[in-house]
């Protein structure tokens, strides 16, 4: 058994925590390797009938922000500012939340709830895409993060022990 240093058990916490943080900017930038590239929308100019207002709500209801985040910037499934294709309008939108309630298969490949029109209508599927697409990204560059900054110089550096 190798013992460890309690200071080198936290600068590698400290490493682990900031690789987590910058995972999703990572795996934005470039897929695995090996692994398909998820398709993604070149832009959102589709039309907009929903209300985002009442999206705002129905988002919050359905704790849809638990995996998307409260801007869709984090969480588990971020989508801001790369967003997925079945964002790119209201149809493909709707198309996705009802082919995951009417065709997923027993065991999806994501844990996203199943919503058919018996518990998410489309009018209320329209207002929470119109206050999805409110969203907007307001993540700062790496560089202009001090505490990321330092964590990554520290990292760096050589091992002294």
């Amino acid at each position: 058994m190798v013992m460890t240093k309690p200071t080198t058990l936290l600068a590698g916490a400290a490493i682990g925590m900031a690789l987590l943080a910058l995972s999703p900017r990572l795996a934005a930038q470039a897929p695995a390797a090996g692994a398909p590239a998820a398709a993604t929308a070149q832009s959102l100019t589709s039309p907009v009938t929903g209300s985002a207002v009442k999206g705002k709500q129905l988002y919050y209801d359905h704790a849809c922000y638990s995996c998307h985040g409260f801007n869709g910037e984090t969480g588990a499934r971020a989508f801001v500012p790369n967003w997925p294709a079945n964002l790119a309008t209201e149809r493909s939108f709707i198309a996705f939340l009802r082919g995951r309630a009417n065709l997923a298969p027993v065991q999806p490949s994501t844990s996203m709830p199943n919503y058919p029109a018996q518990s998410l209508n489309d009018a209320q599927a329209k207002d929470i895409y119109a206050y999805i697409r409110s969203f907007t990204s307001q993540q700062p560059p790496i560089d202009k993060i001090p505490a990321m900054t330092q964590i990554l110089e520290a990292a760096q550096k050589p091992y002294k022990p």
